[in-house]
């Protein structure tokens, strides 16, 4: 009877620490170390960088709630950074989009963990198909069918969602369409933090996704509307994949969405085509700060929002 109680409880350790296993084999040769970087925002938030997405550890009473799981890979060195930082059962997922850098370490994660996204989010999600991916592209399996449907979503919301509650409580956002059509904002009222996933990645030419809902049309407001509801319950914003921003940078970087926007739609009235729209669009000089764009990625962004606008 011993026996089999130690094997029993052997088995469930093996089970919990799979993962972290995994990562804490040694890399073949040729592989980089796959390194988790942690920046401590309050004494219960974490923002984890590295291999993807910036992913939030949110720590609380009952357990740690994981807002971006990374890359494909990337799941169990972001577990084994986890569990540095406390022992407690990790419980929910939330991911802000679709997209592969911020949803596909859920495969890695156990298969109990609650995933929750927004409802087009999860549609997204089944299909797997990236912002520049070709529609007749051949179709791959997605790393969650790859899965046996492992780590996709168990719980959407269409406009807004509250987990947990009092120190504790977690609120779930939708603005409408811009980087894609199922952008989560993830708010954590007791800290004053958000997390805004890659609708606002940074001070940068966003990538605007049209196979997955996205709009340079609707994308100024969307973040305008998201300053303004959350201006009174925010301080801090974790980007997608920059440093945290303020609310006023949140405003910001709308006014620059609508300026790009207002480009396109002047070029268009002007009889311009996209092509010359693209050649003559240079970011404001009053946007200091901002990344230099590719040039790939303003054409793609003209290109959707030329054949938005009227």
């Amino acid at each position: 009877m011993k026996r089999l109680t130690l094997l029993a409880a052997l088995l469930t350790v093996g089970s919990l620490s799979i993962a972290v296993a995994a990562y804490q084999q040694q890399p073949a040769a040729g592989d980089k170390p796959r390194v988790v970087e942690v920046e401590k925002l309050k004494d219960n938030l974490f923002v984890l960088r590295g291999g993807g997405g910036n992913s939030a550890v949110f720590v609380t009473a009952k357990g740690v709630v994981v807002v971006d799981t990374k890359n494909p890979g990337w799941g169990a060195p972001l577990i084994a950074k986890i569990r540095e930082l406390t022992d407690k059962p990790i419980t929910t997922i939330i991911n802000t989009h679709t997209h592969g850098d911020h949803v596909s370490g859920n495969v890695e994660f156990e298969p109990n963990v609650d995933v929750v996204v927004h409802a087009n989010a999860a549609d997204s999600m089944k299909r797997m198909q990236g912002p520049f991916t070709a529609a007749d592209a051949p179709k791959t399996p997605t790393i969650f069918e790859q899965n046996g449907g492992r780590g996709l979503p168990k719980r959407t919301f269409k406009d807004t969602m509250t987990i947990g509650s009092g120190n504790d409580r977690i609120n779930l956002h939708y603005f409408g369409r811009g980087h894609t059509n199922g952008d989560a904002w993830v708010i954590f009222p007791a800290l004053r933090v958000m997390h805004a996933g890659d609708i606002f990645s940074g001070k940068n030419i966003p990538i605007l996704d049209p196979n997955n809902g996205g709009s340079g049309l609707d994308m100024p407001d969307t973040l305008m509307k998201a300053a303004t509801a959350t201006a009174k319950d925010v301080d801090t914003i974790i980007t997608g994949h920059s440093t945290q921003m303020t609310i006023a940078d949140l405003r910001e970087y709308s006014e620059f969405n609508r300026d790009f926007l207002n480009a396109v739609r002047a070029g268009k009235k002007a009889g311009k085509t996209a092509d010359e729209i693209v050649a003559g669009w240079t970011i404001p000089a009053k946007y200091t700060g901002y990344a230099a764009p590719a040039a790939d990625r303003v054409k793609s962004n003209v290109t959707l929002t030329f054949g938005e606008v009227k």
